[in-house]
């Protein structure tokens, strides 16, 4: 697969992303939401991610392997939000509306699963990049998933808990996808001191 089509793909999927964060970030403020203002924190990672991929993607291992652990990092700001958020809320516990946390959060389950298709293609091709890009759509259609259910429950009992529990649980996942993206730049920084040691031998 040519580098061509790995900087194509990631480009669209952070476009897709920023337009999206938008629409999210601004029904959080209107609905008073914990878990969209946690996933919009997504979007905008995930548009910083894949714009990283686009340009780094060409560069050789040594660079590579640094920018995949700054992914790593960059992936803990949605669960630094969201753990935010949740505490927010625990404070000030109001229910968000259901129809609007429903609502935004089919709408970015459509979106997340676009990405996660254009980019499965690719996330064996880039290393941690690619890898890293991936986690982070596949996590958000699971968080999608769990806003909605979270919203659908609030329909029937009217309380802000459904919301501050899939919150939390977002910060746990992003947790996990930073962790993995973390260990493979280092297993690529490993790869790359053996091969000059090797050299150095010979």
């Amino acid at each position: 697969m040519s580098t061509e089509r790995i900087r194509r793909a990631v480009l669209i999927v952070a476009l897709l992303n920023l337009a999206y964060f938008f629409v999210e970030f601004a029904a959080a403020i209107a609905i008073g939401s914990a878990s969209l203002f946690a996933d919009s924190a997504d979007f905008l990672e995930d548009t910083a991610i894949n714009l990283l991929v686009f340009f780094a993607v060409a560069w050789p291992a040594q660079r590579r392997r640094k920018v995949g652990a700054f992914l790593a990092v960059l992936i803990l700001i949605p669960a630094v939000a969201a753990i935010a958020t949740v505490i927010y809320k625990l404070l000030n516990p109001v229910p968000p509306s259901p129809e609007g946390l429903t609502g935004v959060a089919l709408g970015a389950l459509v979106v997340n699963l676009a990405c996660a298709v254009i980019l499965l293609r690719v996330r064996d091709e880039g290393s941690s990049l690619t890898t890293g890009a991936w986690l982070a759509a596949r996590n958000d259609a699971l968080a999608n998933l769990l806003i909605i259910a979270a919203g659908l429950l609030t329909f029937v009992w009217a309380t802000a808990w459904f919301d501050i529990i899939v919150g939390a649980i977002i910060a746990a996942v992003n947790l996990s996808a930073s962790k993995e993206v973390w260990e493979e730049s280092r297993e690529e920084h490993d790869s790359v001191e053996e091969a000059f040691a090797e050299m150095d031998c010979d």
